[in-house]
């Protein structure tokens, strides 16, 4: 019963994600830019920190496959609880494009990221940026769970700063499930390997910089 709790949360959480997330984009679309950049960003930002703070204590508030991977590999997430969790986010995403294609079927991208520059730029952007984040998390994180009084304001301010200044050329998605989400439902493919691969390799290549400093504090 506790293992079906944790991949509603994570559903649950992802579903908010990607509904407020995406949400803010179309309605910033559809309303004539009064949202703006900066709160599509601040959107990002507080709805993970939101989530972050209740489901935390649940299921540690992955709401993303590249978290729960990188978890993994960092030896802090059980292996046989990857793909249920990855399973989880996916449905709460879908389930979140679907809602917001029924509010907004006018809207062609229902948020879904695609690169302004070239795919190279973007590619490197999502690296460096799921990097910075997951390093963030694996610092502030017990075990495989975002939780404690600072965890969610750290994290959520992390995604709202990368999604802030990145935004605007790669979309600073971060997470596997934000980009697959609303490009099944509207049907843009376009590079969408890229925020499929950057942001999971970004995140297992932050677990390297955990041991780094890691190892530098043990030795001191």
């Amino acid at each position: 019963m506790l293992t079906l709790k944790r991949y509603a949360a994570e559903a649950i959480g992802t579903y908010c994600l990607v509904f407020a997330g995406t949400g803010a984009i179309i309605i910033n679309d559809v309303s004539g830019e009064t949202v703006s950049h900066a709160g599509v960003a601040l959107t990002f930002g507080m709805i993970v920190m939101a989530m972050i703070y209740a489901i935390g204590d649940i299921s540690g508030a992955h709401i993303n496959p590249a978290v729960t991977i990188a978890f993994r590999v960092a030896g802090r997430f059980e292996t046989n609880q990857v793909l249920p969790y990855i399973a989880a986010q996916i449905c709460g995403g879908l389930l979140a494009s679907l809602t917001l294609w029924a509010l907004f079927p006018e809207h062609l991208t229902l948020g879904s990221t695609l690169p302004t520059g070239s795919w190279q730029q973007s590619f490197v952007l999502e690296f460096i940026l799921t990097a910075m984040l997951m390093f963030v998390i694996l610092r502030v994180s017990s075990g495989s769970k975002e939780t404690g009084v600072m965890a969610g304001a750290a994290i959520g301010i992390t995604v709202g700063l990368e999604a802030m200044f990145a935004g605007p050329i790669s979309g600073a998605s971060m997470n596997p499930v934000r980009s697959l989400a609303p490009a099944l439902i509207s049907g843009t493919f376009t590079h969408l390997w890229v925020y499929l691969v950057a942001t999971t390799l970004g995140a297992v290549f932050a677990v390297g910089l955990d041991w780094l400093v890691t190892e530098e504090r043990a030795a001191q």
